[in-house]
């Protein structure tokens, strides 16, 4: 039995929540992961705690009513009202599974995975914040510890773009990366070349939920510049800041540019790249003017893509969802997974390539 925190509600957390819900059963079954929720908090949404474990699917219905875990039933042994640090140190869990929203200072998740690092708790986390501001730490406090750090959510979502460098790379070694890191972009740029205006394609992006009611964080490139900060420290084992990443993003880019482009066979596209080959790392998030062949051109919508340029492949490419709630859950799951059989292999540890 793996007994398990949460930490952040919203609605990573409660996909994390269905997939334990409805994936249960198969998942002792087949990978003998048998889960005991006993710790779940967030800001907004109330806390609940129980040393016997939750009923996730109490914790579900819970969360969709307007009182959010204040209407999960009582219980024998139920505690409420811990705030994220109480839950972190009063839950005698195995993992602590961090999915709060990324913020620019990287907390209050950074102080959720340090905490639980120093209880000796492996933690999963979907959260940018805490490795673009303390990766070397964390990763050196889980190592010290003996415990894993999960974090293939912080890239790509669900889909494995770290795992793929890491592990089905192993071996041979990636001079440069070039990607689609953001899908509310990748959706915005898609639908102006279909003739919607800037403004017209971002409130489609906001109403379908890709897109903030502030916008800035991924229309000007700092979403893309965070994942860019991971896969340096992470797959090159270099050191990168968001202040190192020369960043323009899609505010500049016009319907004529694009009704031009497309006309002609290429598209637009925010790109993610960053290039160790000779010299300095250098690191960019800037649109670019791709030519038809180019694997990144075809990427469609809120889909991302990333390639890798390695010695011995020359380019692969990995395309698959790079957001959503559901994937996002799953990338978590994985990475319990992993924590579980004590099978992570590089793809969760620190350090140099």
């Amino acid at each position: 039995m793996v007994r398990v925190t949460l930490i952040g509600c919203g609605g990573v957390g409660q996909a994390f929540l269905e997939l334990l819900r409805d994936r249960g059963p198969n998942l002792v079954a087949q990978h003998g992961l048998d889960v005991a929720v006993v710790a779940v908090s967030d800001p907004v949404r109330g806390a609940a705690a129980r040393a016997r474990g939750l009923d996730v699917a109490a914790l579900l219905a819970a969360l969709k009513t307007p009182q959010g875990l204040r209407a999960y039933p009582d219980q024998d042994g139920l505690g409420r009202g811990w705030d994220s640090l109480d839950t972190i140190a009063g839950a005698d869990a195995d993992v602590m599974v961090e999915a709060t929203p990324t913020t620019p200072s990287g907390e209050p998740a950074t102080t959720h995975c340090r905490m639980a690092l120093e209880r000796g708790q492996h933690v999963v986390t979907s959260n940018k914040g805490p490795l673009v501001h303390a990766y070397d730490e964390l990763f050196h406090m889980a190592a010290a510890r003996g415990v894993r750090l999960g974090v293939e959510g912080t890239v790509m979502s669900g889909t494995p773009a770290l795992r793929l460098a890491r592990e089905t790379l192993a071996g041979d070694t990636v001079r440069s990366v070039r990607g689609i890191l953001n899908g509310t972009t990748n959706f915005m740029l898609s639908r102006m070349e279909d003739g919607a205006s800037y403004a017209g394609a971002l409130a489609e992006a906001q109403a379908a939920g890709y897109a903030e009611a502030d916008p800035r964080g991924d229309v000007e490139g700092f979403d893309a510049a965070y994942k860019l900060v991971i896969l340096a420290r992470h797959v090159l084992g270099r050191p990168l800041s968001v202040e190192g990443v020369e960043r323009t993003g899609i505010t500049g880019v016009g319907n004529a540019e694009l009704a031009d482009a497309r006309a002609r066979g290429r598209h637009w596209r925010l790109v993610a790249a960053l290039d160790a080959r000779e010299g300095p790392l250098r690191a960019t998030v800037q649109p670019e003017l791709l030519a038809a062949d180019d694997p990144l051109a075809a990427v469609p919508g809120v889909m991302n893509a990333i390639t890798y340029q390695t010695d011995l492949l020359g380019h692969v490419t990995l395309m698959g969802p790079g957001a959503g709630r559901r994937e996002t859950g799953y990338a978590l799951l994985r990475d319990l997974l992993d924590v579980v059989r004590g099978s992570h292999g590089r793809a969760t540890e620190g350090g140099e390539r």
